[in-house]
């Protein structure tokens, strides 16, 4: 799993050993560290705001067999644009490294509020009230956390509650998603686990999500967890049975929700629409206040911005050396991307001439963008995008689809793509997207 801020709040800070990343952050103190990652203070050179960047070693993700909970948490990211979701501010590759740039949360993590006292009913509500905010936006968007626990709740300048480390994450087009419609990969926090995952069956990720919800809403209120043991294999009978005692100052209210959230059925467990509605809940609610940089911008044709001009930071992982992130895509499209030298025209043609060679329909050509189609005798769709990534480079992305077809030779991949080798730049140092 990837380190976050969260897992280093109060570790020594250390001095950077590369303090500058592409003339664009300057890199500070090491906040912390782990096996496969640091995370550094830093802040953009120009504006001078403050972010909390990752510098995740490639080598070792890729040995380590991690490189799953790098794309995941990059697929999810990339969907979440919500006030109480750490962002992702863009993402910068290297040969060796690849690096996220996030919000900084200056209030620390929540956990290191909440083990010092427990909270007042009201002040647990709050966070409860936008942490349910978050996760339903979450599933919402496809995107199950799974590792939900107060040492990944972080506060911001304002103490408003922030969702962070999606490296464990899930989304609806995952691979981890089988043929029955559940997951089945054994994660999380012992503590915070819903007992269907420890039943090893298969579950539903938004019900395992709510679970952890439920317990997060019983520490904030009770300062302590409901099930507990230093013997793990008790403290998950407690998880199975479902049994827990709720503080004497916890309110009726309160309570009746809490048996709710931590219903050990999946079944019957309350759904986020239910706790919406919930009588305790509903005090003071208003619901998550969007700003401009929560939402992706569209262009006039209803594209994102960045098709033809900037890049968001899925595709920058996406081309980074040792990285295919094909299988992520949600239907049974083929993908890859490359980095080229050459005018868009230039490339944009070389396709559009190689495909007419190969007895292909070019169906639509822009400057930008290129579709081919097979016509009735081959089942094969082909559309290749040219994005700029700076002055001198452009990202190409193709996307293919070749369904039925004779054995025999990938039109994409051994008759047309060959033609475009020339084309193909791989870069030495660094490449960078906003």
């Amino acid at each position: 799993m990837t380190p976050t801020l969260a897992e280093y709040a109060g570790e020594e800070y250390q001095p950077a050993t590369e303090k500058n990343l592409l003339g664009k952050y300057e890199l500070g103190q090491l906040l912390g560290y782990g096996a496969f990652a640091k995370v550094y203070y830093g802040w953009d050179i120009e504006s001078k705001q403050s972010f909390a960047i990752k510098a995740i070693n490639k080598q070792r993700i890729m040995k380590g067999g991690l490189t799953g909970h790098v794309k995941r948490e990059i697929s999810a990211m990339r969907r979440l644009h919500h006030p109480n979701i750490v962002r992702l501010q863009e993402v910068l590759a290297s040969q060796k490294k690849i690096y996220f740039v996030l919000e900084f949360a200056k209030g620390g993590e929540l956990f290191s509020k909440v083990s010092k006292s427990r909270f007042s009913e009201d002040l647990s509500r709050r966070y409860f009230q936008q942490l349910i905010s978050a996760i339903g936006y979450c599933h919402s968007r496809g995107v199950y956390h799974r590792d939900l626990k107060p040492e990944n709740l972080l506060l911001d300048e304002n103490w408003n509650l922030k969702v962070t480390d999606f490296g464990l994450s899930a989304v609806t087009c995952d691979d981890q998603v089988q043929s029955d419609g559940l997951l089945h990969t054994m994660c999380g926090t012992p503590a915070y686990v819903a007992p269907e995952i420890l039943a090893k069956k298969g579950y539903d990720g938004a019900k395992v999500d709510i679970w952890s919800c439920g317990i997060i809403l019983y520490v904030l209120n009770a300062g302590f967890l409901p099930f507990n043991d230093p013997n793990l294999m008790v403290m998950y009978r407690k998880i199975f049975k479902g049994e827990f005692r709720v503080p004497k100052w916890t309110s009726p209210e309160l309570k009746r929700l809490l048996s709710r959230l931590l219903d050990t059925n999946p079944n019957t467990r309350i759904t986020v629409d239910e706790i919406l509605n919930d009588p305790w809940f509903k005090i003071g609610y208003k619901g998550a206040e969007f700003s401009s940089h929560h939402f992706e911008i569209k262009d006039g044709d209803g594209d994102e911005v960045g098709r033809g001009g900037n890049l968001n930071a899925f595709d920058i992982i996406s081309f980074s050396s040792g990285y295919n992130l094909s299988g992520l895509f949600c239907d049974e499209e083929a993908g890859e991307m490359f980095l080229s030298t050459a005018e868009p025209e230039e490339i944009i043609g070389r396709v559009a001439e190689a495909a007419e060679e190969e007895r292909l329909t070019v169906v639509k050509r822009k400057k930008w963008y290129v579709k081919v189609d097979g016509g009735q005798y081959r089942k094969f769709t082909l559309m290749v995008e040219v994005k700029r990534l700076t002055e001198d480079i452009v990202v190409v992305e193709v996307r293919w689809r070749e369904c039925e077809t004779e054995p025999g030779p990938d039109m994409w991949t051994d008759r047309l793509r060959p033609q475009l080798s020339g084309l193909i730049y791989q870069p030495d140092g660094p490449v960078a997207c906003n």
